[in-house]
């Protein structure tokens, strides 16, 4: 959970890209782009911030939040079934909170996160992943922190500087915060696969500062 050379946002498992493609289109849901981050930067794809979005891809009801919560519970059964004999397997509870991150259940992905943070607190990239969740559930200033945090163990962790300035230009309008953070990301990690995607977004932002001097954008 430490690469920072691509988002995690890590690399997707063929199994769980399948899931996730599935309880998308049962959904209806089209997320956002986040580098998943906001996903998780581990072996597992990045998790980018964004704001999520709901939108239909057939004319067959979607199912209701509830039942959504059913599917992915059933599709984590045998993960947690595994975890009452081995409670403090740190792999297994990532996996976990991934499964429910992915599916946009992130209160409770953020319960097994933190579960991991309590056996592995310099793992910055499972906080990076529940500070994208914080995001999502709308607490910016515990997601901030906990970006903040994970970069006291990991200073030029990409995705978590690429999140943190997402969330401080989406979330804070603090648009100087951000150019700070995607500056640092790409002096120290030339070869980050998002890159002409935060020089893009660098020079809109500073655009926009320049357009209103005096301002946080």
């Amino acid at each position: 959970m430490t690469d920072t050379s691509s988002p995690r946002l890590g690399s997707w498992t063929y199994q769980r890209a399948l899931m996730l493609m599935s309880l998308c289109l049962l959904a209806g849901i089209a997320g956002g782009w986040t580098i998943r981050g906001i996903h998780p930067a581990s072996a597992d794809p990045a998790r980018v911030v964004s704001a999520p979005q709901v939108t239909p891809t057939n004319t067959t009801q979607a199912p209701i939040p509830t039942q959504l919560k059913a599917m992915v519970d059933n599709q984590a059964a045998p993960q947690i079934l595994r975890l009452k004999s081995d409670p403090r397997n740190v792999e297994l509870l990532t996996s976990i909170g991934n499964v429910y991150y992915d599916a946009q259940q992130y209160p409770t992905a953020i319960d097994y996160y933190g579960r991991v943070l309590q056996l592995n607190a310099s793992d910055a990239a499972v906080r990076t992943d529940m500070a994208t969740a914080y995001w999502y559930i709308g607490n910016i200033d515990t997601a901030i922190a906990e970006f903040n945090t994970a970069l006291t163990f990991a200073p030029n962790n990409a995705n978590t500087l690429f999140n943190l300035g997402l969330v401080k230009w989406q979330g804070k309008h603090d648009s100087a915060g951000a150019i700070a953070d995607w500056k640092k990301l790409l002096a120290t990690n030339p070869n980050y696969e998002a890159k002409d995607k935060v020089e893009k977004m660098l020079a809109d932002v500073e655009k926009q500062v320049a357009a209103k001097p005096g301002t946080k954008g």
